[in-house]
């Protein structure tokens, strides 16, 4: 069965905010219960929900499995993001405060653990055997590793930045965008449609998933450097210079910028994010346009995806549900063409 994306998309939320409850009375975790649902109420796209979830019915799988599939790959990307604002001393997220901002950073990363706790909790409801096909030991495997990618790539994100280091070439870039956002953002979500139906996933959906993953984080460190004031972007606007993260427009700046500019970028992104002033900040940014940073960085986007969608666009002309495999891709095709 069909249905609208915005349909698609409140079903998901609604499977995620009925996975929150705590069954608890006690008056003094009110609050508690409050912070639980604190990002999950923050209404993001839910981009990778809906990927399980047309993933699934492209593949002939079983809806109630994926619609919990897709509900727990939510709740993961929360988590993941109340501690990552935790760990890049993040001012915003989804144009309101960091939680870390609102309840302080213990309260945050006890919350964190509560989500990822009720994101185990709610794919442990999926049944032990299924008449439909469903493939829950698949399912649970690819969350754990999923997961275990992406804490590898946020390792390598926070260090480069903790270390100091300004070394960091495209290839290293690449390898961390890959661990640390184009598993769970493209990958893992495809290929647990197919546990959904039971099917073993093309390779297609991993070396092409990966492709698109890529260009989607590209896309994104573009966007932090030129969205505008008036698009629901999310995030704060230059927070990535801010953060000093060693991003692929620095990488591609720092390699053709002239000794004493490459000197004084460095010594602005390893300032503290405090003591970095606005002034400095657009200093880097006129620095970043002058070399063409930005326009080499989306112009990889577009390679990436164009060989992203034509790997996977083959891999799905196979799948037995021809009209989800074509919604499926085209919700694929708007990963790299966003403007928020």
């Amino acid at each position: 069965m069909n249905h609208p994306p915005s349909d698609l998309t409140e079903r998901i939320r609604d499977t995620v905010l009925d996975a929150l409850t705590t069954g608890r009375d006690h008056p003094d975790l009110a609050g508690f219960e409050r912070l639980v649902r604190d990002y999950p109420e923050r209404r993001g796209k839910t981009l990778r929900g809906r990927m399980v979830v047309l993933s699934a019915r492209a593949h002939g799988g079983d809806e109630a499995a994926a619609l919990t599939a897709a509900a727990g790959v939510e709740l993961f990307q929360d988590w993941v993001l109340v501690h990552d604002d935790i760990e890049d001393d993040s001012e915003e997220r989804r144009g309101r405060p960091a939680l870390h901002r609102i309840a302080g950073a213990p309260v945050a990363i006890n919350v964190g653990d509560a989500l990822h706790v009720m994101m185990w909790r709610l794919l442990m409801s999926l049944p032990v055997s299924s008449p439909r096909g469903v493939d829950r030991e698949a399912i649970l495997h690819e969350f754990l590793w999923m997961i275990l990618r992406t804490a590898e790539g946020q390792h390598l994100d926070l260090s480069w930045v903790a270390d100091g280091r300004f070394d960091i070439d495209e290839a290293d870039y690449l390898t961390m965008v890959t661990l640390k956002t184009a598993y769970y953002t493209v990958v893992s979500p495809l290929r647990l449609g197919a546990a959904c139906a039971g099917a073993p996933p093309s390779p297609a959906l991993k070396t092409g998933g990966v492709d698109l993953g890529v260009a989607f984080q590209i896309r994104d460190d573009v966007l932090n450097l030129t969205a505008q004031a008036d698009q629901v972007y999310g995030k704060e606007y230059a927070g990535d210079l801010y953060e000093g993260k060693r991003t692929l427009i620095l990488s591609h700046l720092l390699a053709h910028a002239d000794v004493d500019e490459a000197a004084e970028a460095r010594r602005i992104l390893a300032k503290p994010r405090r003591d970095k002033t606005p002034a400095e900040i657009d200093r880097l940014l006129a620095a970043i346009r002058r070399h063409g940073s930005l326009r080499y960085a989306q112009e990889l986007a577009e390679a990436r995806a164009t060989r992203g969608l034509a790997l996977i666009s083959d891999a799905l002309r196979t799948l037995p549900r021809s009209g989800a495999a074509r919604e499926l891709e085209t919700l694929l095709a708007s990963l790299t063409l966003r403007t928020r």
